[in-house]
């Protein structure tokens, strides 16, 4: 069962005899662990992707490269052409910049959204580490208040089994 950070920082245990329910608590940490562990693999494929693009985006500049490569014979070659093969190798130069631009725009595009998606992650792993360092700490408050509770509790157990012979 997925849930928020929210309500997994917001659970309860029942109190059992001496403190929470640790089967419970374990439970809960498991949960928790893997919630971290599903994350790391979203952020793991993120990286992947961002990768991947980065690898497209180079050989779309490998192709732009090429098509400039190309342009360059075409235009060697329309100068032994007449007018109207120069237009229209020009118009085939212009269309071919064109798409590759858009190529390279689209995949800068989809960069940055990739970066914007790791930062928010980073981000919400940052506040869950916070969120569970205060949630450790405060449930290692609540046992040390507990032990230091627990000999005066004992004390009374004592002293009422006196009274009661």
């Amino acid at each position: 069962m997925e849930r928020t950070f929210g309500e997994s920082f917001k659970r309860r245990f029942r109190l059992s005899w001496r403190g929470y329910n640790t089967r419970e608590v374990d439970v809960f940490l498991d949960e928790v662990m893997a919630d971290l562990n599903k994350l790391k693999a979203h952020n793991a494929a993120l990286q992947r992707e961002v990768q991947d693009l980065a690898k497209e985006v180079s050989e779309h500049r490998e192709r732009e490269k090429a098509i400039r490569n190309v342009l360059t014979s075409v235009q060697k070659a329309s100068e032994i052409m007449k007018a109207n093969a120069e237009k229209e190798a020009k118009l085939i130069i212009a269309d071919a910049e064109l798409r590759a631009e858009k190529i390279l725009q689209s995949a800068h595009q989809r960069l940055a959204e990739l970066h914007r998606d790791i930062n928010e992650l980073k981000r919400q792993r940052i506040q869950l580490e916070a969120k569970l360092r205060s949630t450790i700490e405060t449930y290692r408050q609540l046992l040390e208040a507990q032990r230091e509770d627990e000999p005066a509790e004992e004390g009374l157990d004592t002293k009422v089994a006196l009274l009661n012979r």
